[in-house]
This record gives structure tokens, sequence and C-alpha cells, in this order.
């Protein structure tokens, strides 16, 4: 499902907002959800899951196409782990 699919989805289950409210509403609640991550928060959405961030260690690795090894640096990552009614839903 794409952003914009998502935005479509709402406005047919949500009566009396437009289009342009419900794409504000969900840029305003990624945009919450980005910020927080960001700044080494976590977000739980009881029944769906959570979300927070991983740190990679920096580790070597190998190019495919010339077989050199190369030094792949440290990042961060967004682990996301689903909520039990989300798994149960998913698995049933």
């Amino acid at each position: 499902m794409t952003k914009s699919e998502l935005i479509e989805k709402v406005t047919e289950k949500v009566e009396g907002l437009t289009k342009k409210q419900v794409e504000a509403i969900v840029n305003t609640i990624f945009d919450g959800m980005k910020d927080a991550l960001a700044t080494g928060g976590k977000i739980e959405i009881r029944g769906f899951g959570n979300f927070r961030l991983k740190q990679r260690k920096e580790k070597t690795a190998r190019n495919p196409r010339t077989g050199e090894q190369v030094q792949v640096a440290p990042k961060k990552v967004v682990h996301f782990k689903t909520g039990k009614p989300f798994h149960i839903a998913l698995n049933s």
C-alpha cells in the first residue's frame, strides 16, 4: 500500500473530511514518527506494533563485482516488532 492509497482509504472511511485534510493528517502523523525516531525515541502503537532505532556496527563486506574488501560504515536502522493482536491477525 502506498501513501496515496492509504489517504484514499481513510478518505473513504471517514465522513466529513476532504482528501486534502486527510493528507495533512497522514503527513503530520508520519512527520511525528520521523521526529520521534530521529531523537532516539520509541513509537508504540498498541495492538499494532513498536518502532525503534537499532545501531548497526561497522563491518567489513565484499564487493560482489570485484571481490575486494570494503568497510561499511555504522548506521541506524528502524526495527519494527508487531504487536500481539496484529501478529495473530497475520497468522490466522
